[in-house]
């Protein structure tokens, strides 16, 4: 547990480091000594760790997720970062997911239908797919958190 505790905190700490200290304390409402004990290597501060609603906010700043990533890399997951930061959230909820994806899908579907016209996908044709897939997948995360804040908003 030592080594995973270790990994933890190494990732915490760039985390903090990546938002910067001071910015780090007004977004998480937490001293700097306090941050300062979630990846400190002291024995002392060994079972002390960075709440998790803390880390969520810290890493909506940050220009990556370090500890989402780290607790992904100890269960051997592999996470898809979507690097996309609108300047506003997006309306329309769920039913502009749903039209969204239908036109990926179908945007999709074309990049095959055109990948496989010669019956040989290039590296190319590969990459567009790929692309588009991936494309895809983030319709339908965005499209589950949001039937997800529906939910809590009704009360289920």
């Amino acid at each position: 547990m030592a080594d995973v505790s270790a990994y933890l905190k190494k990732h915490t700490e760039a985390l903090v480091k990546d938002v910067g200290i001071e910015a780090a304390c007004a977004i998480s409402g937490k001293s700097k000594a306090t941050l300062g004990r979630y990846y400190s290597d002291h024995p002392e501060h060994g079972d002390r760790f960075m709440p998790v609603d803390t880390v969520a906010r810290l890493e909506e700043a940050a220009s990556f997720p370090h500890v989402t990533s780290a607790l992904a890399d100890l269960r051997k997951i592999t996470l898809s970062y979507d690097e996309r930061r609108p300047n506003a959230p997006k309306p329309g909820g769920v039913n502009a997911d749903v039209i969204e994806l239908s036109q990926r899908f179908a945007m999709l579907m074309a990049e095959y239908s055109q990948a496989i016209e010669d019956g040989v996908i290039t590296v190319n044709e590969a990459k567009r797919l790929l692309r588009e897939t991936m494309a895809l997948q983030q319709v339908l995360i965005d499209m589950k958190l949001h039937l997800e804040e529906e939910k809590v908003e009704l009360g289920d």
